[in-house]
């Protein structure tokens, strides 16, 4: 590292953001409501398994590691709730239903639905599902969501409303 001042190792930053990491991770727990058993120190803890080897995270500032661990988190959370409906599922087990209005009926869980939607939304627009993950995930205010991005709080605000207009479409669909 070169400049110690402008850059940090991801442990000094994971210690010194740690509570801000606590309150992401029952914010992100609350938001998937029974779907999961983790609890808040075992999916701040899973996401630094992930976030730790991240290469991209070397140079990062506070607000782009906390966006990168509300990321981890959401992708910790929506593995755990697949491997929990397929073992529920019966695994990989073939599925035979007699009355195809029941097969046709079973929708996905709704974290699911949420995460297809947002990474449909981040092949389209990118910056649209980082200001989501960040805002709505993550709890960071406009201002702190254009100073990570490298943007003003105003283009934020359009971000989100036409995030937010999209994913609806999306989910609705």
């Amino acid at each position: 590292m070169n400049d110690v001042d402008q850059t940090e190792t991801i442990d000094s930053l994971w210690s010194r953001l740690y509570p801000d990491l606590k309150r992401l991770a029952r914010s992100r727990l609350r938001r998937s409501g029974p779907h999961t058993l983790l609890e808040t120190t075992g999916l701040v803890n899973e996401a630094y398994i992930r976030v730790a080897s991240a290469a991209a995270l070397r140079d990062a500032s506070p607000g782009a590691f906390m966006a990168y661990a509300a990321r981890t988190m959401r992708s910790v959370v929506v593995d755990l709730i697949r491997e929990s409906n397929a073992l529920c599922r019966g695994g990989d087990m073939v599925h035979i239903t007699l009355n195809t209005a029941i097969g046709d009926s079973q929708a996905a869980d709704e974290p699911l639905q949420i995460d297809e939607a947002l990474s449909s939304l981040a092949e389209v627009e990118p910056r649209l599902c980082q200001v989501v993950e960040m805002r709505y995930f993550a709890g960071f205010t406009e201002i702190e969501i254009g100073q990570a991005l490298g943007v003003s709080d105003r283009t934020i605000r359009r971000d989100w409303t036409k995030a937010c207009l999209l994913l609806r479409s999306m989910l609705d669909a």
